[in-house]
Protein backbone atom coordinates (compact mmCIF):
# COMPACT_ATOMS: atom_id res chain seq x y z
CA UNK A 1 0.00 0.00 0.00
CA UNK A 2 1.35 3.70 -0.49
CA UNK A 3 1.62 5.90 2.73
CA UNK A 4 3.09 9.68 3.16
CA UNK A 5 5.74 9.59 5.75
CA UNK A 6 7.43 12.13 7.60
CA UNK A 7 10.88 11.65 7.84
CA UNK A 8 12.28 14.99 9.36
CA UNK A 9 10.93 18.63 8.91
CA UNK A 10 10.72 19.15 5.15
CA UNK A 11 11.00 15.30 4.11
CA UNK A 12 7.56 13.66 3.52
CA UNK A 13 7.36 10.52 0.97
CA UNK A 14 4.98 9.05 -0.54
CA UNK A 15 6.23 5.29 -0.27
CA UNK A 16 5.63 1.83 -0.64
CA UNK A 17 4.13 0.15 3.01
CA UNK A 18 3.22 -2.98 4.06
CA UNK A 19 -0.31 -2.97 4.53
CA UNK A 20 -1.04 -3.15 8.83
CA UNK A 21 -1.71 -6.06 10.71
CA UNK A 22 -4.13 -5.46 13.41
CA UNK A 23 -3.77 -6.75 17.03
CA UNK A 24 -5.82 -8.71 19.41
CA UNK A 25 -7.02 -5.57 20.83
CA UNK A 26 -7.07 -3.27 17.30
CA UNK A 27 -9.35 -2.37 14.57
CA UNK A 28 -7.56 -2.45 10.96
CA UNK A 29 -9.71 -0.01 9.01
CA UNK A 30 -9.52 1.50 4.63
CA UNK A 31 -9.05 5.05 5.16
CA UNK A 32 -11.17 6.29 2.59
CA UNK A 33 -11.12 10.53 3.85
CA UNK A 34 -7.94 12.24 6.19
CA UNK A 35 -8.18 15.65 5.75
CA UNK A 36 -5.38 18.16 6.46
CA UNK A 37 -4.96 20.81 8.90
CA UNK A 38 -3.01 23.59 10.48
CA UNK A 39 -1.28 21.25 12.40
CA UNK A 40 0.31 19.10 9.24
CA UNK A 41 1.59 21.89 7.90
CA UNK A 42 3.45 22.83 11.39
CA UNK A 43 4.91 19.44 11.46
CA UNK A 44 5.67 19.25 7.72
CA UNK A 45 7.69 22.40 8.56
CA UNK A 46 9.21 21.80 12.28
CA UNK A 47 8.62 17.93 13.00
CA UNK A 48 7.13 17.91 16.58
CA UNK A 49 8.29 16.15 19.88
CA UNK A 50 5.93 13.92 19.90
CA UNK A 51 6.76 11.98 16.57
CA UNK A 52 9.61 9.79 16.30
CA UNK A 53 10.20 9.37 12.56
CA UNK A 54 9.72 8.00 10.43
CA UNK A 55 5.40 8.17 10.66
CA UNK A 56 2.67 8.12 8.93
CA UNK A 57 0.85 11.45 9.17
CA UNK A 58 -2.79 12.36 9.09
CA UNK A 59 -5.04 12.09 12.12
CA UNK A 60 -8.58 13.45 10.55
CA UNK A 61 -9.54 9.91 9.90
CA UNK A 62 -12.71 8.50 8.58
CA UNK A 63 -13.17 4.81 6.80
CA UNK A 64 -14.85 1.65 6.81
CA UNK A 65 -13.54 -1.89 8.96
CA UNK A 66 -11.41 -4.11 7.20
CA UNK A 67 -10.46 -6.47 9.83
CA UNK A 68 -10.58 -6.42 13.56
CA UNK A 69 -8.39 -8.25 16.25
CA UNK A 70 -9.22 -11.54 17.89
CA UNK A 71 -10.27 -9.78 21.57
CA UNK A 72 -12.78 -7.18 19.43
CA UNK A 73 -16.47 -7.26 19.48
CA UNK A 74 -19.13 -5.02 18.58
CA UNK A 75 -17.37 -3.71 15.17
CA UNK A 76 -17.17 -6.13 11.63
CA UNK A 77 -15.73 -5.29 8.16
CA UNK A 78 -17.35 -3.00 6.61
CA UNK A 79 -18.66 -0.24 9.19
CA UNK A 80 -17.91 2.90 8.24
CA UNK A 81 -16.43 4.84 11.35
CA UNK A 82 -14.55 8.15 12.04
CA UNK A 83 -11.72 7.95 14.47
CA UNK A 84 -10.81 10.26 17.59
CA UNK A 85 -7.27 12.30 16.78
CA UNK A 86 -6.41 12.73 20.75
CA UNK A 87 -6.22 9.70 23.07
CA UNK A 88 -6.77 10.28 26.82
CA UNK A 89 -5.23 7.45 28.80
CA UNK A 90 -8.73 7.19 30.74
CA UNK A 91 -7.37 6.11 34.33
CA UNK A 92 -5.22 9.56 35.29
CA UNK A 93 -6.77 11.70 38.20
CA UNK A 94 -7.43 14.18 35.13
CA UNK A 95 -8.93 11.62 33.33
CA UNK A 96 -11.24 10.24 36.39
CA UNK A 97 -12.31 13.34 37.02
CA UNK A 98 -13.65 13.57 33.00
CA UNK A 99 -11.33 16.37 32.07
CA UNK A 100 -10.00 14.18 29.12
CA UNK A 101 -9.00 16.41 26.72
CA UNK A 102 -5.76 17.98 29.25
CA UNK A 103 -5.10 14.22 30.39
CA UNK A 104 -1.44 14.69 31.23
CA UNK A 105 -0.70 11.15 29.44
CA UNK A 106 -2.12 11.76 25.93
CA UNK A 107 -1.01 10.63 22.96
CA UNK A 108 -2.37 10.77 19.11
CA UNK A 109 -3.24 9.16 15.87
CA UNK A 110 -0.32 10.45 13.51
CA UNK A 111 2.18 11.48 16.47
CA UNK A 112 2.59 8.45 18.64
CA UNK A 113 0.73 5.95 16.19
CA UNK A 114 0.66 5.76 12.37
CA UNK A 115 -2.44 7.91 11.08
CA UNK A 116 -4.70 8.14 8.24
CA UNK A 117 -2.77 9.26 4.89
CA UNK A 118 -2.56 6.11 3.79
CA UNK A 119 -4.61 3.34 2.12
CA UNK A 120 -5.13 1.27 5.85
CA UNK A 121 -4.15 2.52 8.95
CA UNK A 122 -4.64 0.21 12.40
CA UNK A 123 -6.90 2.06 14.96
CA UNK A 124 -4.93 1.11 18.44
CA UNK A 125 -6.97 -1.05 21.26
CA UNK A 126 -6.52 2.29 23.44
CA UNK A 127 -8.68 4.53 21.01
CA UNK A 128 -11.89 1.57 21.49
CA UNK A 129 -10.81 1.68 25.23
CA UNK A 130 -12.28 5.31 25.79
CA UNK A 131 -14.92 5.17 22.78
CA UNK A 132 -12.79 6.68 20.21
CA UNK A 133 -13.96 4.68 17.34
CA UNK A 134 -17.58 6.03 16.45
CA UNK A 135 -19.51 5.23 13.43
CA UNK A 136 -20.89 7.37 10.97
CA UNK A 137 -24.42 7.90 10.74
CA UNK A 138 -26.26 7.24 7.41
CA UNK A 139 -26.23 9.88 5.17
CA UNK A 140 -23.27 11.38 6.18
CA UNK A 141 -20.21 10.90 3.64
CA UNK A 142 -16.58 9.92 4.58
CA UNK A 143 -15.30 13.31 3.47
CA UNK A 144 -18.05 14.87 6.27
CA UNK A 145 -16.70 12.50 8.50
CA UNK A 146 -13.44 13.50 8.79
CA UNK A 147 -14.55 17.00 9.40
CA UNK A 148 -15.68 15.75 12.84
CA UNK A 149 -12.45 16.10 14.49
CA UNK A 150 -11.55 19.84 13.88
CA UNK A 151 -15.39 20.64 14.68
CA UNK A 152 -14.84 18.31 18.10
CA UNK A 153 -12.10 20.51 18.98
CA UNK A 154 -14.24 23.86 18.28
CA UNK A 155 -17.30 22.38 20.33
CA UNK A 156 -14.87 21.94 22.95
CA UNK A 157 -13.84 25.40 22.86
CA UNK A 158 -17.40 26.67 22.54
CA UNK A 159 -18.83 24.81 25.56
CA UNK A 160 -15.89 26.22 27.58
CA UNK A 161 -17.01 29.88 26.71
CA UNK A 162 -20.65 28.92 26.72
CA UNK A 163 -21.72 30.48 23.92
CA UNK A 164 -25.47 30.59 24.06
CA UNK A 165 -28.75 32.25 23.31
CA UNK A 166 -28.27 35.68 22.08
CA UNK A 167 -24.66 36.26 22.23
CA UNK A 168 -22.76 38.72 19.94
CA UNK A 169 -19.56 36.19 19.01
CA UNK A 170 -16.57 37.70 17.01
CA UNK A 171 -14.47 34.92 15.43
CA UNK A 172 -10.85 36.30 14.86
CA UNK A 173 -9.29 33.68 12.17
CA UNK A 174 -11.37 32.84 8.79
CA UNK A 175 -9.99 29.26 8.18
CA UNK A 176 -11.06 26.35 8.61
CA UNK A 177 -11.56 25.98 12.08
CA UNK A 178 -13.40 29.76 12.05
CA UNK A 179 -16.04 28.56 9.87
CA UNK A 180 -17.03 26.17 11.87
CA UNK A 181 -16.30 28.64 14.69
CA UNK A 182 -19.30 30.73 12.99
CA UNK A 183 -21.47 27.95 11.84
CA UNK A 184 -21.59 26.08 15.41
CA UNK A 185 -22.32 29.74 17.10
CA UNK A 186 -24.96 29.92 14.73
CA UNK A 187 -26.73 26.77 16.05
CA UNK A 188 -25.83 27.15 19.58
CA UNK A 189 -28.33 30.28 19.46
CA UNK A 190 -26.04 33.42 18.62
CA UNK A 191 -27.68 36.23 18.00
CA UNK A 192 -25.11 37.61 15.48
CA UNK A 193 -21.66 36.03 14.93
CA UNK A 194 -18.98 38.36 13.19
CA UNK A 195 -15.90 36.53 10.95
CA UNK A 196 -12.46 38.60 11.01
CA UNK A 197 -8.93 38.11 9.76
CA UNK A 198 -5.95 40.28 8.75
CA UNK A 199 -6.25 38.04 4.96
CA UNK A 200 -8.97 39.97 3.02
CA UNK A 201 -8.67 37.46 0.06
CA UNK A 202 -9.10 34.57 2.59
CA UNK A 203 -11.74 36.19 4.51
CA UNK A 204 -14.23 36.68 1.62
CA UNK A 205 -13.50 33.03 0.67
CA UNK A 206 -14.83 31.89 3.39
CA UNK A 207 -17.46 34.67 3.94
CA UNK A 208 -18.69 33.46 0.69
CA UNK A 209 -19.92 30.17 2.40
CA UNK A 210 -20.50 31.19 6.23
CA UNK A 211 -22.30 34.05 5.52
CA UNK A 212 -21.15 36.22 8.73
CA UNK A 213 -23.27 38.71 10.06
CA UNK A 214 -19.87 40.95 9.02
CA UNK A 215 -17.11 40.53 8.08
CA UNK A 216 -14.34 42.30 9.62
CA UNK A 217 -10.19 43.02 8.37
CA UNK A 218 -8.27 45.80 8.89
CA UNK A 219 -6.43 47.21 11.87
CA UNK A 220 -8.64 48.86 13.36
CA UNK A 221 -10.77 45.51 14.37
CA UNK A 222 -11.78 46.69 17.49
CA UNK A 223 -13.33 49.71 16.45
CA UNK A 224 -15.34 48.30 14.11
CA UNK A 225 -16.49 45.36 16.65
CA UNK A 226 -17.02 48.39 19.10
CA UNK A 227 -19.35 50.00 16.38
CA UNK A 228 -21.61 46.87 15.42
CA UNK A 229 -22.48 46.31 19.26
CA UNK A 230 -23.07 50.08 19.93
CA UNK A 231 -20.18 50.40 22.02
CA UNK A 232 -20.72 47.47 24.34
CA UNK A 233 -18.10 44.66 22.60
CA UNK A 234 -19.07 41.10 22.18
CA UNK A 235 -20.21 38.42 24.44
CA UNK A 236 -17.93 35.89 23.21
CA UNK A 237 -14.63 36.37 21.41
CA UNK A 238 -12.95 33.53 20.20
CA UNK A 239 -9.20 33.61 18.63
CA UNK A 240 -9.36 31.17 15.97
CA UNK A 241 -5.44 31.83 14.64
CA UNK A 242 -1.81 31.76 16.46
CA UNK A 243 -1.79 34.99 16.73
CA UNK A 244 -0.69 37.32 20.29
CA UNK A 245 -1.91 40.08 18.46
CA UNK A 246 -5.54 39.13 18.16
CA UNK A 247 -5.66 37.42 21.79
CA UNK A 248 -5.01 41.33 23.04
CA UNK A 249 -7.46 42.82 20.34
CA UNK A 250 -9.99 40.32 22.44
CA UNK A 251 -9.40 41.64 25.55
CA UNK A 252 -10.06 44.92 24.44
CA UNK A 253 -13.23 44.24 22.38
CA UNK A 254 -15.10 42.21 25.00
CA UNK A 255 -17.93 43.52 26.43
CA UNK A 256 -18.87 43.59 30.17
CA UNK A 257 -18.41 39.78 31.48
CA UNK A 258 -17.47 38.77 28.59
CA UNK A 259 -15.72 35.50 27.68
CA UNK A 260 -12.73 35.02 25.64
CA UNK A 261 -11.43 31.94 23.85
CA UNK A 262 -7.84 31.50 23.67
CA UNK A 263 -8.67 28.31 20.76
CA UNK A 264 -5.61 28.95 18.79
CA UNK A 265 -2.08 28.54 20.47
CA UNK A 266 1.07 30.98 19.73
CA UNK A 267 4.73 29.75 18.55
CA UNK A 268 6.04 27.96 21.59
CA UNK A 269 9.32 30.60 20.90
CA UNK A 270 6.88 33.89 21.09
CA UNK A 271 4.20 32.64 23.74
CA UNK A 272 3.70 36.09 25.83
CA UNK A 273 1.04 38.93 25.23
CA UNK A 274 0.08 42.19 26.86
CA UNK A 275 -2.76 41.53 29.18
CA UNK A 276 -4.43 44.35 30.35
CA UNK A 277 -5.56 43.07 33.91
CA UNK A 278 -7.89 45.95 34.70
CA UNK A 279 -10.24 44.82 31.38
CA UNK A 280 -10.43 41.21 33.06
CA UNK A 281 -10.90 42.58 36.77
CA UNK A 282 -13.51 45.87 35.68
CA UNK A 283 -15.27 43.86 32.86
CA UNK A 284 -15.15 40.82 35.21
CA UNK A 285 -14.05 38.50 31.57
CA UNK A 286 -13.19 35.13 31.70
CA UNK A 287 -10.45 33.95 29.29
CA UNK A 288 -10.34 30.18 28.60
CA UNK A 289 -7.86 28.38 27.09
CA UNK A 290 -9.18 25.04 24.73
CA UNK A 291 -7.08 21.98 23.84
CA UNK A 292 -8.65 19.51 21.50
CA UNK A 293 -11.58 17.70 22.21
CA UNK A 294 -12.66 14.43 24.23
CA UNK A 295 -14.01 11.16 22.65
CA UNK A 296 -17.49 12.13 23.42
CA UNK A 297 -16.65 15.78 21.80
CA UNK A 298 -16.02 13.69 18.64
CA UNK A 299 -19.55 11.83 18.84
CA UNK A 300 -21.95 14.43 19.56
CA UNK A 301 -19.85 16.82 16.46
CA UNK A 302 -20.52 13.61 14.10
CA UNK A 303 -24.58 13.97 15.11
CA UNK A 304 -24.77 18.21 14.65
CA UNK A 305 -23.13 16.89 11.00
CA UNK A 306 -25.60 14.36 10.45
CA UNK A 307 -28.72 16.28 11.91
CA UNK A 308 -27.61 18.98 9.54
CA UNK A 309 -27.07 21.68 12.51
CA UNK A 310 -23.18 22.33 11.34
CA UNK A 311 -23.12 21.70 7.34
CA UNK A 312 -19.81 20.75 6.25
CA UNK A 313 -19.96 19.18 2.90
CA UNK A 314 -19.14 22.90 1.60
CA UNK A 315 -16.33 23.87 3.67
CA UNK A 316 -14.62 20.96 1.55
CA UNK A 317 -12.81 22.85 -1.21
CA UNK A 318 -10.04 20.63 -2.23
CA UNK A 319 -10.09 16.86 -2.64
CA UNK A 320 -7.09 15.51 -3.37
CA UNK A 321 -5.16 11.52 -3.97
CA UNK A 322 -2.80 10.52 -1.64
CA UNK A 323 0.07 10.94 -4.24
CA UNK A 324 -0.91 15.20 -4.00
CA UNK A 325 -1.08 15.50 -0.16
CA UNK A 326 1.93 17.47 -0.45
CA UNK A 327 0.39 19.89 -2.61
CA UNK A 328 -2.73 19.60 -0.05
CA UNK A 329 -0.39 20.76 2.94
CA UNK A 330 1.20 23.44 0.71
CA UNK A 331 -2.10 24.86 -0.13
CA UNK A 332 -3.03 24.79 3.40
CA UNK A 333 -0.33 26.59 4.04
CA UNK A 334 -1.35 29.24 1.52
CA UNK A 335 -4.26 30.24 3.12
CA UNK A 336 -5.64 29.02 -0.27
CA UNK A 337 -8.57 26.21 0.64
CA UNK A 338 -10.98 26.24 3.38
CA UNK A 339 -10.69 22.22 4.19
CA UNK A 340 -8.39 20.13 2.13
CA UNK A 341 -9.09 16.34 2.29
CA UNK A 342 -7.46 13.34 1.25
CA UNK A 343 -8.81 10.45 -0.47
CA UNK A 344 -6.59 7.28 -0.57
Amino acid sequence: MKVARFHAPGDIRVEDAAEPVPGPGDVEIRVRNCSTCGTDVKISRFGHHHIRPPRVMGHEIAGEVVATGADVTGWAPGDRVQVIAAIPCGRCEECRRGHLTVCPNQESMGYHYDGGFAEYTVVPAKVLAVGGLNRIPDGVGFAEASVAEPLACVLNGQELARVGDGDDVVVIGAGPIGCLHVRLARSRGAARVFLADINAERLEMSAERVRPDAALTGPDLVDQVMKLTDGRGADVVVTAAASGAAQEQALQMAARQGRISFFGGLPKDDPVIACDSNLVHYRELTIVGANGSSPAHNARALRLIATGAVPVADLITHRLPLASVLDGIETVARGAAIKVTIEP
